[in-house]
């Protein structure tokens, strides 16, 4: 919604994290299908993995209509949309090569295109996934799977499926000392999350998700995120997590106060919560 304010772009806060950070860096997620062509995210997932040196993971998903149809795209259908990604996989790994690439396909074409930085060895490519479609592309033609909360059910059908590597995940926290204000701030910030399933990804401008989303109560998000300083919910969450396979967690800080829950996840928070 409109609170949420301006989003930076993406490649140019990971290059000026890749200055300041040693830990790994993971976009979650970038779509490489409609608004920005899948030669345009090859080079710039290259660019981050060399200063990164080799700390980069390229994180891929089918994106969202709010986003993607701002040059006035049409905004295709789920089962297109996943084969668009299938195609643009396919052209960032061949530009990865640093070979000289001609692709002419289905959604795609690139002419005479060459990496002369390509990242050796490439990033990994972990692709999104909350249905069974979605997982079984994500099993294809991905090195993992990225996805939110639990997912137990999207996590087996990706394994099932043939699906190898990490899985990474997505826990919402909104941590405050007030629980109160804390809800407050969730459903002022994060009221989008209560509008479910496909419906998010085809909504097409903030004042729709607000349309969408006014029916949601503070309660109704309390069920989808962590509100107050919440230890044993946390630690639930994340043993549930490790239960369901996830590898990498991910925790989302809802609202202005970025720095809160990081100080206690410094402080301490971590060994609790995790035992590491």
């Amino acid at each position: 919604n409109n609170e949420q304010g301006q989003s930076p772009f993406v490649w140019s806060v990971i290059g000026a994290i890749s200055q300041v950070c040693d830990l790994p860096v993971t976009t979650a997620v970038t779509c490489p299908t409609v608004r920005t062509h899948p030669a345009v995210i090859a080079q710039a997932a290259a660019t981050s993995a060399v200063m990164l040196d080799g700390r980069f993971v390229l994180g891929l998903g089918s994106g969202e209509a709010l986003n993607e149809h701002i040059l006035g795209d049409r905004w295709p259908t789920a089962p297109e949309r996943l084969a668009m990604l299938e195609e643009a996989v396919g052209v960032i790994r061949q530009l990865w090569t640093g070979e000289q690439v001609n692709h002419s396909g289905a959604f795609y074409e690139v002419e005479n295109a060459r990496l002369y930085d390509a990242p050796d060895p490439p990033p990994p490519v972990v692709v999104s996934a909350f249905g069974p479609m979605a997982a079984q592309l994500a099993a294809r033609v991905g090195d993992g799977l990225w996805t939110t909360g639990v997912s137990a059910e999207t996590i087996e059908t990706w394994r099932d499926a043939g699906g190898e590597g990490p899985v990474y995940s997505q826990i919402n926290v909104c941590w405050l000392d007030d629980r109160d204000e804390a809800l407050e701030v969730t459903h002022t910030k994060w009221r989008n999350g209560g509008v479910p399933g496909q419906l998010s990804q085809d909504l097409p401008t903030p004042a729709h998700f607000e349309m969408a989303s006014s029916i949601v109560r503070p309660e109704d998000l309390a069920e989808s995120v962590i509100v107050g300083r919440d230890h044993d919910r946390l630690a639930a969450e994340v043993g549930r997590a490790r239960d369901a396979g996830v590898d990498h967690l991910y925790f989302h800080q809802i609202g202005d106060d970025q720095q809160a829950f990081v100080d206690e996840w410094q402080a301490g928070l971590r060994e609790l919560v995790t035992g590491a």
